[in-house]
């Protein structure tokens, strides 16, 4: 407990940020030996001057780290200091990332597969019905889905993921003392029972404007991919994006009309390079490279036409087995011409049999 009083201690001295803490924590290990050093060696640290030092040594923020420490306790939240175990290690690996995070809930933060999701607030039924589709499309991979909690898209991703039992994480632009929206109260709840709420803010923090850029840090660094289903050009969600750029994460954007205001900024982004274009999961399956060594599971096989010639037999046998194989292996696998393999498979895609996937990789149409 003394520990974990030193470390929220250590995050509300005014004038020190998370780069220069972690400049501290390289250089003494742990927060109580950081207000155990001597003025000297505080001031030795880059970022640190005579009026920081004097704030570490007078221990001036016990005080509100003692209260926070009270609502911790009482409503049951694990701080996790960036040393933790349990802090995201993808987060952890992004230069600017909270030395602090608050958590509330049940999923595993360092799920083997991390997926978020971001938009714009005034999502359309278009963009609303992506969200269910990407989700029931991700359900056999177990993702951990993240995103802000907030209206439109965001919240879309959160409802599509507790359909299809997912655990999902919001991260919140303010203290676990509060939801905002507050009509996503109900969403938030439906959410700690598989997932949770996340946030690097203490108690008492509102919900302000500049909170929300530092918030889409977090959702980038967590995530492997990032996914843009709807958003204008100068909307949040192309910042996350941004971000996620920076931090060398796989971003994806779902394509849109030309004309359509809350497709500019997905098409924008496909456009200049800065997103894989995604039109189902199978595009983030193939980039992701989640194929391989999995066989997925499938809740529903698909009835297939009984009026299949024989190599269509073949081939459509073949795909079940495989799950999703390269015509090149499907060739291999089926010693078939090469250039009536591809008609077969043309001929099959046309009747809805199978869908064929970035790479020329065939899967059964589900």
């Amino acid at each position: 407990m003394k520990n974990m009083q030193n470390e929220l201690a250590l995050t509300m001295i005014k004038g020190i940020g998370d780069i220069t803490i972690r400049n501290l924590i390289s250089r003494f290990g742990t927060a109580e030996d950081i207000f155990k050093a001597k003025r000297h060696q505080l001031e030795a640290i880059p970022g640190i001057g005579a009026k920081t030092a004097e704030l570490i040594i007078n221990h001036s923020s016990f005080e509100r780290a003692e209260k926070e420490l009270g609502f911790i306790e009482k409503y049951k939240i694990q701080p996790l200091f960036i040393t933790s175990e349990a802090y995201p290690k993808r987060l952890r690996n992004c230069v600017d990332a909270p030395v602090l995070l608050y958590f509330k809930g049940k999923a595993n933060l360092n799920q083997q597969k991390v997926v978020a999701v971001v938009g714009t607030r005034n999502a359309t039924s278009y963009g609303k019905a992506l969200c269910e589709e990407l989700m029931a499309g991700l359900q056999y991979h177990g993702v951990l889905v993240v995103s802000g909690l907030a209206y439109g898209i965001d919240v879309a991703a959160h409802q599509a993921a507790l359909h299809q039992q997912l655990p999902t994480i919001g991260v919140l632009g303010h203290g676990l003392d509060r939801i905002y929206p507050a009509v996503h109260r109900k969403v938030a709840e439906q959410m700690l029972a598989n997932g949770g709420l996340l946030t690097e803010f203490p108690s008492e923090t509102n919900p302000d404007r500049p909170n929300f850029p530092k918030r889409n840090r977090i959702i980038a660094g967590m995530a492997d991919a990032v996914v843009v289903v709807e958003a204008t050009r100068t909307g949040g969600a192309l910042i996350t994006a941004e971000i996620a750029n920076s931090y060398n994460k796989d971003v994806f954007a779902v394509p849109g009309r030309i004309n359509d205001e809350f497709s500019d900024g997905c098409n924008f982004l496909i456009k200049t390079n800065r997103a894989n274009m995604l039109t189902r999961a199978e595009d983030l399956e193939y980039i992701m490279g989640w194929f391989d060594g999995i066989t997925p599971k499938r809740t529903q096989t698909p009835e297939l036409p009984l009026n299949l010639n024989t190599d269509e037999q073949k081939i459509v046998e073949a795909i079940k087995q495989a799950e999703a194989i390269a015509i090149d292996d499907l060739q291999i696998k089926l010693g078939m011409q090469q250039s009536k393999l591809a008609m077969t498979l043309l001929d099959l895609e046309m009747q809805s049999i199978i869908v064929s996937l970035p790479g020329k990789i065939y899967r059964i149409n589900r």
